[in-house]
């Protein structure tokens, strides 16, 4: 069940007393998420913390010339939010898209602040949540403004290992920056040196 698996996810950081789990169980909502549907777009409120059960989603950005630009992926057992939003209430300029078909848990702010108040180990695991986010994130705008592609296709691979196979090409480029074009060009590379390409 859904539900379990993401008590799952909280027990690996700290063990749940059965009313906790029962208090998560009563505030999240399960959803069921048909392939390129939205959990958000640009210009709505982010009302959700969404935890992905199944499936995958990716949030972007869309320029002036109608370009997007992948800045997350989540996969099984990750969150994904925009998370600014999310605690200010202001109108995202991210969209949250499906990849997959999937199944996601999400949970409101309401929801949130009252598990993070009446049960003090759920703001604990969040905060964790929230600067392992931020780490990679500032790991990310390091790595695009001092890295070759064939180094950021890597540091993807790394971070995403199940994803290399799942995702078109046309989004990975888009991830680390480059064009689909010239990511064939640094996987014919790394087949030549025999590096990893998915």
């Amino acid at each position: 069940m859904p539900i379990e698996q993401l008590i799952a996810y909280f027990v690996k950081y700290i063990p749940l007393k059965d009313i906790e789990k029962n208090e998560l169980k009563n505030r999240v909502i399960e959803k069921r998420i048909k392939r390129r549907q939205f959990i958000l777009q640009e210009n709505d409120v982010c009302k959700y913390y969404t935890f992905v059960v199944s499936g995958c989603f990716k949030m972007y950005g869309v320029d002036d010339k109608g370009a997007e630009h992948n800045i997350q992926f989540a996969a099984e057992n990750d969150w994904i939010a925009d998370i600014g939003s999310f605690h200010s209430g202001k109108a995202s300029r991210l969209y949250i898209e499906a990849i997959e078909p999937s199944v996601i848990l999400q949970i409101d702010q309401t929801n949130l602040v009252y598990l993070y108040h009446n049960h003090p180990k759920f703001d604990r695991i969040f905060r964790v949540i929230a600067e392992n986010k931020f780490i990679e994130l500032q790991n990310r705008v390091l790595l695009n403004i001092s890295s070759t592609a064939d180094e950021r296709y890597q540091t993807f691979l790394n971070q995403y290992p199940n994803l290399a196979n799942r995702l078109p090409d046309t989004q990975i480029a888009s991830y680390i920056g480059i064009t689909p074009e010239f990511l064939s060009k640094v996987r014919r590379i790394r087949a030549k040196k025999q590096l990893p390409l998915t």
